[in-house]
C-alpha cells in the first residue's frame, strides 16, 4: 500500500513549493491529498488558486506524512492554525515525515516544537525563529530523523525527491529524477 501524504496549503502559499511535491509524490504513485485551510480553493502568493482535495479539519486518519509549503503570508497561516498544529503533532508522534519548505519549517514546525534538539534549514533570515536547541543548516535539503527541511523556491524538486526516496523508496526516487531530467 502506498504511503500516505497530506500536503497542506493556506492562503498565500508559494506556489512551486506546493505544487512540486503533489506532481513528484504523486508521480512516485504514492497517495497524496491536498488539504486547505479554511476552505478547498485557495490563493497563492503570486495569484495563482489550487482546488484542494479537501479541507484539513475534515482528515480523519493520520497519514504517513505532511508537506508543508512556504511562502508569505502562507507559512504564517498554516503557523496560526490549531487543525495543522494538531495534524503535524500526529504525524510526529505517529513516526511519520513532518516536512517543510522555505518559511514553513520556522513558521510551523519550529512554532509546533517539533524542531527541538533538531537540524533544519530554512529560507535566509527565518532562522531567526528556530528555537536556542534548533541547529540551523544551510544545506539546501536537511534530513534530521524524520524532519526533512528545505530552503526555498529553487530548491523544491530537490526536496520532493528526497521525500519520495524516503516514502517510495530511492529506486523510483532516482529513477523520477532521470525522467524528469533533474540534477543527480
Amino acid at each position: 500500500m502506498a504511503a500516505r501524504v497530506i500536503v497542506v496549503l493556506a492562503a498565500g502559499f508559494e506556489e512551486i513549493e506546493a505544487v512540486t511535491p503533489v506532481d513528484v509524490l504523486r508521480r512516485a504513485e504514492l497517495d497524496v491529498t491536498v488539504a486547505g485551510v479554511g476552505g478547498t480553493t485557495i490563493c497563492g502568493a503570486h495569484g495563482v488558486s489550487y482546488l484542494c482535495d479537501i479541507e484539513i479539519e475534515e482528515i480523519e486518519t493520520v497519514p504517513d506524512a505532511i508537506v508543508l509549503p512556504g511562502g508569505l503570508p502562507g507559512a504564517e497561516n498554516l503557523g496560526k492554525s490549531t487543525a495543522v498544529r494538531d495534524l503535524a503533532r500526529k504525524v510526529f508522534e505517529s513516526g511519520g515525515l513532518c516536512a517543510a519548505i522555505c518559511a514553513a519549517p520556522a513558521l510551523t514546525l519550529a512554532q509546533f516544537g517539533l524542531l527541538e534538539g533538531r537540524e533544519a534549514t530554512c529560507y535566509p533570515s527565518f532562522e531567526k525563529f528556530f528555537g536556542e536547541n534548533t541547529t540551523h543548516s544551510e544545506e539546501r535539503v536537511v534530513v534530521d530523523g524524520q524532519i526533512v527541511t528545505s530552503r526555498g523556491p529553487g530548491t523544491a524538486l530537490e526536496f520532493s525527491l528526497q521525500l519520495a526516496a524516503m516514502l517510495a523508496g530511492e529506486e523510483i526516487a532516482h529513477s523520477l529524477s532521470q525522467r524528469m531530467l533533474a540534477r543527480s
